[in-house]
């Protein structure tokens, strides 16, 4: 896997043991998501359309 930098989203509680997510930007091209509390687990590579088009579906999902 490519050196993806995980940072935790803003999004995320700051409580140990909630449901975090952390991504990854750092990679030209790409978007790395993973579950925080499973930093070796599986990891969703996104391309820019694909993690606009989900970030977009998010902010309706909360209105």
């Amino acid at each position: 896997m490519p050196g993806y930098k995980f940072v935790k989203s803003t999004y995320s509680g700051g409580n140990a043991g909630q449901e975090c997510v952390e991504v990854a930007r750092n990679i030209p091209d790409s978007v790395a998501v993973r579950d925080s509390k499973i930093p070796a687990g599986p990891v969703l590579i996104l391309g820019p359309a694909a993690w606009d088009a989900f970030r977009a579906g998010l902010v309706r999902s909360s209105d």
